[in-house]
Order: structure tokens, then sequence, then C-alpha cells
């Protein structure tokens, strides 16, 4: 199988601060692109019309931004590699 790829919108971004000493929690919700405003997200509709994802960031250099979008790529792992 060949890498797909998607096309998803940040909708949120949410953190949670379980405690005063630490910053808080990252997390994002991401919702599959569905609008006819371009030929791109025409195709990606078409191919992707629903979809959600929840990910949860510790790392501080990583952040999305609600409302943009990001192209999302599903390469499959190669079992050799992973021994």
């Amino acid at each position: 199988m060949a890498t797909i790829r998607a096309k998803f919108r940040c909708s949120r971004e949410i953190t949670t601060k379980w405690n005063p000493d630490h910053d808080g929690d990252r997390s994002y919700e991401f919702t599959a692109v569905y609008d006819d405003k371009t030929p791109e997200n025409q195709r990606f509709a078409k191919a992707t019309p629903s979809g959600q994802l929840t990910i949860a960031v510790s790392n501080p250099a990583v952040s999305f931004v609600a409302g943009k979008e990001y192209y999302l790529d599903f390469t499959p792992v190669d079992e050799a590699a992973e021994a």
C-alpha cells in the first residue's frame, strides 16, 4: 500500500491543567476537510468525507492552530524496521 494523504482541519486546542505547578497537557481535535471552496478540498472531501482525530502533544515545540488545515499522511510501517 502506498502512502495515503488526508486533509484535516484543527478544530480546537484543549489544555488541561491538573495542578498549579504544571503547564498543562495539550490535546488537539481535528476533523476531515469537507468544503467545496477549492478544487483540492473537493477532492479530499470526496475521498474522505468524514473523520475525527484527537491527539495529545507533550513536545513543547509542536503546536497546531485552530482553523488551520493540515495534511495527514498514513504510511505503512515496514515490519523489518521495527525488529
